[in-house]
């Protein structure tokens, strides 16, 4: 009896020296494993974004997140930027490797179809409230949201609006619009040279004629007297995104890109206009020769050394335009005005602009995806994007562009809100849109360089395009 008492003494005392010990065990491994989170710091999350204003005014949002967020969070974000030259090619060769490099792939209306098969649907990352604590989708105007969508799912989060404006010299308008002499020298100029009498217009009215017209009076070639020594700067480079921007000639003279769903329709009546505005721009000299390497720097560039009247531009490009530290001769000189279209019985003009949104998608093979999504849902916040849009981000969130503080600094921000209602157009979102874009590019700057008769680039530009989406599947 004796000894069985001592036995039960024993394995009792043997139990508790091993729960002791356990308890000891887990404790000092909690400790370890806290000291090398707290060794190991925040886990960087790297997001790819579009090199320019819209980077610039990313940089300061990731620095304040950096500075006050990441230690709480646990997350600090890295910005990746690539060259534009080339960008999505780089973006789409990460994508086509499966490379988990990156965690937040910068996409846009026009490409994000293409990207959809390798990014992770929003919706359910916004579904889960402890994950999209803060965010507020609802505070975003819903034609963004909508356009980075595919097949109904949100695939990213829309940080930028783009579309384009008219530049114009508010010292030399106002001046033909109210000098008797120049005006007299106007309507001799377009009498000569184009067969007509034009008289000096309100740029908000302008017609392409009009355009024109003002840019041969600017032109010293026709108008040694002229301040400028050119009307304006063309965006004629072989690139997507100068597309784009005659795009809006397109719409305002009534074409689009398809027909009787999507059998493509450029080479139509008003293709064969709007292109000849650009081709009568480059034919008359009231562009620099250089106009066929020219894109977002080097018209801007064209525009704030004084050299031009108008450009074509887009609207990121305001903020920079109207800095008297990058652009002092002038930036109290810099207007906005819609882009030129058709003439209307009235004296008015149809006005068209494009429009995309620029954003972020989450990779899905990324390795931290809810540490990436943490700064999504951040990003997806009015504080955000107050943020993004002080430093000079668009973004497309009604509260911000109509915004009363910020539009005092902004000045734009409510311009870019009307005309996105009133002229807005997107081309479409398919999967083939930057495929249909490059191959405009190529044609289109042929006849933009003058290499090329008009009809001919928009005929080869239509087959090539029908061919393409034949291929696609589009067509039985």
């Amino acid at each position: 009896m004796k000894l069985r008492s001592k036995r039960a003494r024993w394995f009792r005392g043997i139990r508790g020296l091993l729960f002791a010990f356990m308890a000891a065990f887990v404790a000092s491994t909690i400790l370890i494993s806290s000291a090398r989170l707290v060794l190991a710091g925040p886990v960087t999350v790297k997001m790819v974004y579009w090199p320019g204003p819209e980077s610039e005014a990313m940089a300061k949002v990731v620095d304040w997140w950096n500075k006050n967020r990441a230690d709480a969070t646990g997350v600090k974000v890295e910005m990746v930027l690539f060259g534009r030259e080339g960008f999505w090619e780089k973006e789409t060769t990460i994508l086509a490797a499966r490379s988990a490099e990156v965690d937040l792939i910068f996409t846009a209306s026009y490409i994000v179809g293409k990207h959809a098969p390798y990014l992770d649907s929003l919706d359910e990352y916004f579904a889960d409230p402890e994950l999209s604590k803060g965010s507020d989708l609802s505070a975003f105007i819903p034609s963004g949201l909508d356009s980075l969508k595919a097949k109904g799912k949100l695939y990213g989060i829309p940080l930028d609006i783009s579309n384009h404006f008219m530049y114009y010299r508010s010292d030399l308008i106002d001046r033909l619009l109210t000098d008797s002499d120049w005006g007299t020298k106007y309507k001799n100029l377009a009498k000569e040279y184009l067969g007509k009498e034009l008289y000096p217009a309100d740029p908000n009215n302008w017609s392409c004629e009009d355009w024109l017209a003002t840019c041969i009076f600017f032109t010293k070639k026709y108008n040694p007297e002229s301040p400028t020594t050119y009307g304006t700067a063309l965006p004629a480079k072989n690139l997507i995104y100068n597309v784009m921007i005659w795009n809006n000639i397109l719409w305002a003279f009534g074409g689009s890109w398809f027909k009787d769903g999507f059998v493509p329709d450029i080479n139509s009546e008003a293709g064969l206009k709007a292109l000849k505005v650009y081709v009568d721009l480059v034919k008359y000299e009231v562009t620099p020769p250089g106009s066929t390497t020219y894109e977002f720097p080097e018209v801007n560039e064209a525009f704030k050394t004084g050299k031009v009247a108008t450009v074509l531009q887009w609207s990121a490009a305001y903020h920079m335009l109207v800095d008297p530290k990058e652009s002092p001769l002038i930036c109290e000189k810099t207007r906005i005005a819609p882009v030129p279209g058709v003439k209307l019985a009235d004296g008015t003009a149809t006005h068209a602009t494009h429009v995309h949104a620029l954003g972020v998608g989450l990779n899905s093979v990324s390795k931290h995806k809810k540490e990436a999504f943490k700064w999504m849902a951040f990003l997806a916040s009015p504080e955000a994007m107050l943020m993004y849009a002080k430093y000079g981000g668009i973004p497309p969130v009604g509260i911000v562009l109509k915004s009363p503080k910020l539009a005092a600094e902004h000045v734009e921000y409510p311009v870019i809100s009307k005309h996105v209602d009133a002229y807005g157009f997107v081309e479409t979102t398919i999967p083939e849109t930057t495929a249909i874009l490059e191959v405009m590019s190529k044609h289109l700057s042929a006849a933009w360089a003058l290499q090329v008769d008009p009809k001919e680039a928009l005929d080869a530009a239509n087959k090539e395009i029908y061919d393409l989406l034949k291929a696609a599947g589009y067509y039985k």
